[in-house]
């Protein structure tokens, strides 16, 4: 009956019936192996549905194609400009790239962008972009240098070409005007006209889960997916272009985002989602929409455990029943609590602390259960992310009809980082559910920003390939 180590550690501190009554709320988010692998194949359909053609309009996992068509060889070469916007702090970097995977960023440089800029005018966020450009190329020396240029925009978009991409909406807080539904690539260059002090050749836009693949792929060349799980979570991958219905063409491979936050949209996880998982999304600002992220990342996370936390209490389990103001607050129980928490081991110091901050009064029993529901909620994350991984990486075996597949995943966001167990806990279910794939899992050091950059280099190396 119990799951839980904690639970069995401190079962002589806990009553049986205490015990109990937890289990009961909990047992439902502690995941079997029969549910991730019906979790992964389940995704796996979603995949299948999302590349094809007809199938694409109602699937849940929309498999958004980048033209990247290839990962690193090793002899790209030169010296690259990147631009990383994807929230209020704008990125400029200077990218040295060198044969033999060697690179660096020389320069960097980070502009906060004003509220009224994000919310003024597309014609105002554009020229305040194009101003940073413009500083940034003084201080490296290089304003009259025309060099060619990767924009990382984390925003929503389609694209048709490596080098455009329609915004579908802003988020972040960004609401400038007469951008959506405008390619960004037109409207920098449109900036940087009306400016009239440099050009820049724009090779290529892409979003942070692409360029964190791209980045990790110059460190190993196995690395052909990228996955990003922090604030949001997000997964691209290498796949076969015979497979991609949306593009035309049967010959190599191209890059797919697959924007897999929103598996699960169409209800095909309902079997799994709790009544906590029903609560956190009807509350946010998008019901309905991105329920396979709200279940997995930091956004959402510490908001699952603090609405359990409010039901235990209703029923007379944590808090001798009293409810504090500041737990009402939505958004209080911030994810990195999870990880202070987890990382706090029996002496449930930083349980306490935190706790306190909350105005909650805790005994040593309040403690161990609060531990135990942030424990159960960050490892179901890892396992989820583990099952949508795992179908990743089998997919691109079964394409390259190999009995065993050796790969590399480049990994970014803060939850990945820092939480205590949950890069473990993730790592184990692909390995459990994928056991013919070997996947080694590479941490990505500013992927988003290098990314655009290293994508612009390969993009050049195969256009002058074929200029020969």
């Amino acid at each position: 009956m119990i799951a839980s180590h904690l639970l069995a550690y401190f079962f002589t501190e806990l009553s049986h019936d205490q015990v109990q009554r937890v289990d009961k709320y909990l047992y439902c988010m502690r995941l079997s192996d029969e549910t991730l692998q019906e979790v992964s194949s389940l995704f796996r359909k979603e995949m299948e549905k999302g590349l094809g053609a007809d199938s694409n309009p109602t699937a849940s996992v929309k498999m958004l194609p980048t033209f990247v068509r290839s990962t690193p060889d090793g002899t790209e070469k030169g010296d690259f400009l990147a631009l990383d916007l994807g929230g209020t702090n704008f990125r400029v970097l200077l990218v040295r790239v060198r044969n033999g995977m060697r690179h660096s960023v020389e320069k960097h440089k980070i502009y906060k962008i004003p509220l009224d800029i994000m919310q003024g005018t597309g014609d105002e966020l554009f020229d305040y972009i194009v101003n940073c450009i413009s500083k940034f190329l003084e201080y490296i020396g290089m304003k009259g240098v025309s060099l060619p240029l990767g924009f990382t925009f984390s925003f929503p978009c389609h694209q048709n070409r490596l080098n455009e991409a329609i915004l579908l909406k802003w988020t972040k807080g960004f609401k400038a005007t007469g951008c959506e539904g405008e390619d960004v690539v037109c409207l920098l260059r449109d900036a940087i006209r009306r400016r009239e002090e440099f050009d820049l050749n724009v090779v290529a836009v892409v979003n942070d889960t692409v360029g964190t693949m791209m980045s990790c792929g110059f460190e190993d060349p196995y690395c052909e997916v990228g996955l990003i799980v922090g604030t949001g979570s997000n997964a691209c991958y290498m796949e076969e272009m015979k497979n991609v219905e949306l593009v035309e063409g049967d010959e190599g491979r191209m890059c797919i985002n697959m924007e897999w936050g929103s598996f699960g949209d169409n209800g095909c996880l309902d079997d799994i989602r709790t009544e906590f998982d029903v609560v956190v999304d009807e509350n946010s600002l998008n019901a309905g929409k991105q329920r396979f992220e709200k279940m997995i990342s930091g956004m959402y996370l510490g908001e699952i455990v603090r609405n359990i936390l409010i039901r235990f209490t209703e029923r007379g389990l944590l808090f001798r029943g009293r409810i504090s103001e500041r737990l009402k607050t939505r958004g209080i129980f911030e994810t990195k609590f999870l990880s202070q928490i987890e990382s706090d081991h029996l002496a449930l110091v930083q349980v306490h602390s935190i706790l306190q901050r909350l105005g909650l009064e805790s005994t040593c029993d309040d403690r161990i259960i609060v531990k135990e529901v942030c424990t159960v909620i960050a490892r179901r994350a890892g396992q989820l992310c583990g099952a949508g991984m795992a179908a990743v990486v089998d997919k691109i075996r079964e394409n390259r009809g190999m009995d065993f597949l050796k790969i590399t995943v480049g990994v970014d966001g803060s939850l990945y980082k820092f939480h205590p167990h949950f890069s473990s806990v993730m790592h184990e279910t692909v390995k459990q559910l994928s056991p013919k794939c070997e996947v080694t899992f590479l941490q990505s050091e500013d992927g988003s920003g290098k990314g655009a950059a290293l994508i612009t280099a390969v993009a050049c190396r195969i256009r002058e390939a074929g200029q020969h």
